[in-house]
C-alpha cells in the first residue's frame, strides 16, 4: 500500500502539473476517440502501449478481453453496457480488441484446468472462448502447447471481432464508414504489436 500512496503523491507533484491543462479540460466530459478492450492482465498498460492521454481511450478489461455477443438481457453486463456506451453515448471512432502473449485467461480457456472447477464465474466466463478453443483443436492437431496457447490467443481476438460484429449499431456504423474495428496482439517481452490484416487473414507487425 505504500507504494501505491507515494504514488499518488509523486503524480500530484509532477505529472499533474505537467498535464494540467489537459486534467481541466476534462473536468466536465470526455471525448475519447477509441474504445481499447483489452485484457485484466497486470503487464497489460493500454495507454503506455499506445502513448495515449487521459481523455483519448475508453478502456475495457476483463480477463481474455473476451465480449458477449449481443443479446438483452436483465442481467448485470458490464461489457455489454460499456460497449453500448461507448458507441451510443461517446461517439467512438475506433474499437480495438487488444490480445497479448502468454495470456493466463485464453490458456484456461484451452486447457480447462481443474482449478477452473473452484472459481465458477470465471470458468462461466471463459465459455465464451470456447469457439477460439474449437478452432486451435480443429486446426491444431500436432503442435505443442506453447504453439497452440500462441494461436488460441490471436483466435480468441478475431473471435471477439466477430461478437462485435453481431451488435446492430456497431455493424450499422462500420457499414456507414463511421467506426473502425481492429484485432492486436501485443506481445509482452519485445513490446511488438501485430494488427490483424483481413485480407491476409493474418497478424501483421505493426511497429518493427
Amino acid at each position: 500500500m505504500k507504494k501505491l500512496i507515494d504514488g499518488i503523491v509523486k503524480f500530484r507533484k509532477d505529472d499533474f502539473d505537467t498535464h494540467k491543462e489537459l486534467f481541466s479540460s476534462l473536468k466536465r466530459e470526455q471525448k475519447p476517440h477509441t474504445l481499447f478492450i483489452s485484457c485484466s492482465d497486470s503487464r497489460i498498460d493500454p495507454n503506455l502501449i499506445t502513448k495515449t492521454l487521459p481523455g483519448e481511450l475508453f478502456i475495457i478489461r476483463n480477463i481474455a478481453n473476451l465480449i458477449p455477443s449481443y443479446r438483452y438481457t436483465a442481467e448485470f453486463v458490464a461489457t455489454t453496457s460499456a460497449v453500448e456506451y461507448a458507441v451510443l453515448a461517446l461517439n467512438v471512432e475506433n474499437i480495438i480488441v487488444c490480445g497479448h502473449s502468454n495470456c493466463g485467461g485464453c490458456a484456461a480457456g484451452l486447457n480447462l484446468p481443474k482449478t477452473l472447477m473452484t472459481m465458477p464465474h470465471t470458468r462461466k466466463w471463459l465459455e465464451l472462448a470456447r469457439p477460439a478453443r474449437e478452432k486451435v483443436n480443429r486446426t491444431m492437431t500436432n503442435e505443442g502447447p506453447e504453439a497452440r496457447e500462441w494461436m488460441m490467443e490471436q483466435y480468441n481476438v478475431m473471435e471477439q471481432l466477430k461478437n462485435l460484429w453481431s451488435y446492430p449499431y456497431i455493424r450499422e456504423r462500420v457499414l456507414a464508414g463511421t467506426l473502425n474495428l481492429s484485432g492486436w496482439y501485443y506481445i509482452i517481452e519485445t513490446g511488438e504489436v501485430f494488427i490483424y490484416d483481413r485480407e491476409e487473414g493474418a497478424f501483421v507487425l505493426a511497429n518493427g
